[in-house]
């Protein structure tokens, strides 16, 4: 990997991970910033299977290449209700995050204007729009970054639950998988801890990636996760080996991130790209990267409208109030979602796609008593 031979560039991007590599890939396949000198830092290269991203798009995205499997079909579950969802125009889409880093990494190594170091960033300072890392300092026109140096402080109304998982990708010695059918969200586990849904990702008829979600305020011990894990997937098979295994926590909040302070510009989750209602991240970062880059090439300068427009941040609320304060139980919030609208409409929603008149035939379906209180609450 190149070396950084200065301590002066056009753009530093602080961490590597999903937001970060998806701008530098961006700006990369874009062609137009190969005259600018580019630092991406993180603290350690990117070599492990760590996470599994999916989303839902409707055609083939920057990193169509690296889709691993892909869905039309998928699975809603609760104790009362279970639907197979007929996704289209959609598509479910995984991508491991062993690839994704891979697939980065071969663009990068191929840029002669793109340093990389390995250090832990200590400080970025807004007013230098300067970086200290390895206890070195390096500046830069701009700096994007992606790392969440500390909780937010939150304020009346606002919430902060943390949607935190651990998944396997097993292998079964039997077949007891339907490769053509995924399963976005099954409810049928305990949910003494609070929202709680597995969602199963077949890759044949006999391997999985099966992952035990949660979201709540407080995370849970290792054991905890092992024990949801091991009872769900009893259900259909004891005799399995565990291949891989990944965790993760992502914040889920409607707490306003700071977009950008000076020329330092916040990206991914610490630019509140999360969806707060549902922690979806992905497919919320390639807007606000390809924003970023196209508003470069434009305009010269990375500043961009929010990805999320008020309407959805104030949706986001109101379910994450739902969900923070137990108003309803979140199983029955998304039952309902899935039981009173079409798939399509729902993922619209989701992904802050969808018309005023979806909106108000989806709002409808919802508890009302329950969701009128917290809408009043977050206006």
């Amino acid at each position: 990997m190149h070396n950084t031979s200065s301590k002066k560039y056009d753009y530093i991007i602080a961490g590597a991970g999903c937001a970060g590599l998806s701008l530098l890939t961006h700006f990369i396949v874009s062609g137009k910033f190969s005259d600018k000198k580019i630092l991406l830092i993180d603290q350690a290269p990117k070599d492990r299977n760590d996470r599994t991203w999916c989303f839902w798009e409707t055609r083939p995205g920057l990193f169509e290449p690296i889709v691993y499997k892909q869905w039309n079909e998928v699975w809603f579950h609760a104790n009362d209700f279970s639907r197979l969802l007929e996704i289209a125009p959609y598509k479910y889409k995984m991508v491991r995050g062993i690839d994704f880093y891979r697939y980065c990494f071969e663009l990068i190594g191929k840029q002669t204007n793109i340093d990389v170091l390995y250090e832990r960033v200590e400080q970025i300072d807004e007013n230098e729009t300067s970086v200290i890392a390895g206890g070195k300092k390096y500046t830069a026109s701009y700096i994007f970054n992606s790392i969440l140096f500390q909780p937010p402080l939150l304020k009346q109304h606002e919430f902060y639950l943390r949607q935190h998982f651990k998944g396997w990708l097993i292998e079964t010695e039997q077949p007891v998988f339907n490769p053509a059918q995924a399963t976005l969200m099954d409810f049928r586990v305990s949910q003494q801890h609070g929202t709680t849904f597995v969602y199963v990702l077949p890759l044949s008829a006999n391997s999985a990636v099966v992952e035990y979600t949660l979201f709540t305020k407080d995370i849970l011990n290792n054991e905890q996760y092992d024990v949801g894990l091991r009872n769900y997937i009893s259900r259909f098979t004891d005799n399995y080996q565990i291949k891989e295994v990944e965790t993760g926590v992502i914040p889920m909040t409607n707490y306003r991130f700071t977009a950008r302070k000076n020329n330092v510009i916040n990206i991914g989750s610490a630019g509140g790209q999360t969806k707060a209602s549902s922690g979806y991240t992905f497919y919320f970062i390639q807007q606000h990267s390809r924003a970023i880059s196209d508003a470069i090439i434009k305009t010269g300068k990375p500043f961009v409208p929010p990805v999320h427009s008020n309407k959805f941040r104030y949706y986001d609320s109101v379910l994450l109030n739902v969900l923070a304060t137990g108003k309803v139980q979140g199983s029955k919030v998304f039952s309902d979602l899935f039981r009173g609208n079409i798939p399509r409409g729902v993922l619209e929603f989701l992904n802050n796609e969808s018309t005023l008149g979806t909106d108000l035939k989806i709002i409808s379906s919802l508890p009302f008593r329950p969701f009128l209180l917290a809408g009043i609450q977050q206006l």
